[in-house]
């Protein structure tokens, strides 16, 4: 069978200036400009003082994959893996410098939020330009709209500039009219983690239903591990801007957890002072404060986070979620009491926290922890995902006897409370 997208040998390559601060006399800046009047200044005076060097980075090497009509293929990696720019490569934003890209069909895609849209059009006007941008007439646009409008869950702000819509409403929008344009191909970046709980869930069946009943072909971005497992059958790897692994969802999944988690502690999460909220630690304690990456199934430990606020902020929550080496989301807490909507207030500066996880709580296992500063519903502060692992195991406990079996039990012990009575 002849693929939808055919990728051979794909390369992307940048030029990456770096200039190296210090003083330049200013006698030396005219001399040259002198000697070499037409030249850029800026860039010559760097060249002269050996101050400018230039790095060729490959976002992308030799990248070689084909994608069956009706497939969903996710794509996974560590931030910096080229994930991006291979979509945009396949959506024609960017050419590549090496390589080629074969597409059959008609192609939509959602990279960002608010892509496509014009800010000062209504989310109406913006329907009807998008569909036509996808090559539908404007009847087939007129039938579809009710179907759009009403999935987005944006009816009451229709006719409203797009401009003053949050950027949930925009992602819901814009997803709405790509899935429902009915194109051959999709293709979905990071953008669904800006939408709440029930929308992203809403879109995952969209997403299936169009592959499933519509036999079109879905490219899935994303670090949500749990929603690319749930969609896609097959998997690409990225690691570096090469492709390091294609197969089985699963399996992909597996190898890239067990591989890109670190253990104990990490001490440098590159913080980023332009966000109001950003993570500069994390590590795993027992109950005694001492740093540890395995933990007995019958002991205490607690997950500390060290963070700074940059900026005052309301509303804020912070959050610890752990999942499995499969991928399976097992627990998460938050330090703000989110669900009576009691959210943080913070204060800039610098802060610690922890949380306490109970003895015989979870089963003995391999453990990933991640970490978010978020406002719920609407926008990412600070995720990092997957960014550690640890282990409980077994010691001889009371709970030795369903080692064996637990996995197939559950992902966690109970201590619920039974009660029994005799009956007649």
């Amino acid at each position: 069978m002849k693929p939808i997208i055919s990728a051979k040998n794909i390369s992307k390559k940048y030029n990456i200036t770096h200039e190296q601060g210090g003083y330049i006399a200013m006698r030396d800046v005219l001399t040259n400009i002198a000697k070499k009047p037409f030249a850029f200044l800026k860039k010559k005076v760097g060249k002269i003082t050996g101050r400018t060097t230039n790095e060729v980075f490959w976002a992308l090497k030799d990248i070689n994959f084909e994608v069956q009509k009706g497939e969903a293929i996710g794509i996974i990696g560590a931030n910096g893996a080229g994930k991006s720019t291979l979509l945009k490569i396949l959506t024609g934003i960017t050419p590549p410098t090496t390589g080629e890209i074969k597409m059959h069909g008609k192609v939509a895609s959602l990279l960002e939020v608010g892509t496509g849209f014009h800010s000062e059009l209504t989310g109406r006007e913006n329907i009807f330009l998008n569909g036509a941008i996808l090559g539908m007439t404007k009847k087939e646009i007129a039938d579809k709209f009710d179907a759009i409008v009403e999935f987005s869950g944006v009816r009451k702000f229709i006719d409203t500039p797009v401009k003053r819509y949050s950027s949930g409403m925009l992602v819901r929008l814009g997803f709405s009219v790509a899935a429902h344009m009915e194109p051959d191909i999709l293709l979905v970046d990071e953008v669904l983690a800006v939408g709440d709980a029930e929308f992203q869930k809403k879109c995952l069946g969209k997403m299936d239903e169009v592959t499933t009943k519509g036999g079109r072909t879905i490219l899935f971005v994303s670090h949500n591990l749990i929603a690319v497992q749930k969609l896609c059958k097959r998997c690409i790897l990225l690691e570096e801007g090469k492709i390091k692994m294609i197969g089985e969802t699963k399996e992909i999944i597996s190898k890239y957890l067990e591989k890109n988690t670190n253990t104990k502690e990490i001490n440098n999460l590159g913080a980023d002072k332009d966000k109001e909220i950003a993570f500069t630690k994390v590590w795993v304690t027992n109950d005694n404060e001492e740093i540890i990456d395995n933990i007995n199934v019958n002991e205490k430990f607690k997950i500390w986070l060290k963070f700074d606020v940059n900026k005052d902020i309301n509303t804020a929550e912070i959050s610890i979620f752990l999942k499995n080496l499969a991928g399976v989301n097992i627990t998460f807490t938050n330090l703000s009491d989110s669900f009576n909507k009691k959210f943080l207030t913070l204060k800039k500066g610098h802060y610690t926290t922890s949380t306490l996880i109970n003895e015989n709580f979870l089963i003995p296992d391999d453990y990933l922890v991640g970490i978010s500063a978020h406002i719920r519903g609407v926008r990412n502060i600070d995720l990092h995902d997957n960014i550690m692992r640890f282990t409980i195991i077994e010691n001889g406990s009371t709970m030795a006897p369903y080692r064996s079996m637990a996995n197939q039990l559950s992902c966690v012990f109970s201590n619920a409370k039974w009660e029994i009575c005799p009956t007649k």
